[in-house]
């Protein structure tokens, strides 16, 4: 029979930031990147707004504003 509390697997991934190989598993404190400077250089994309989350709503300066809002 099976043991319940199994290690956790590891496999090999793509680091997202420079698409080397990256380790997935607890044992790599900056997964899913393979280092600390690829997750630093992620994170500050981020902070730098180079990764945005597109969004639907119009720029408050739309010359009719917002169709959804009634005024």
């Amino acid at each position: 029979m099976a043991d319940s509390a199994e290690a956790p697997k590891t496999r090999l991934v793509t680091c997202p930031a420079c698409g080397g190989a990256s380790l997935y598993s607890p044992a790599n404190p900056w997964r899913p990147f393979c280092s600390e400077r690829c997750k630093q250089q992620d994170l500050g994309a981020w902070a730098s707004e180079d990764f945005r989350v597109p969004a639907d709503v119009p720029p408050d300066d739309a010359p009719h504003g917002d169709p959804r809002t009634k005024n």
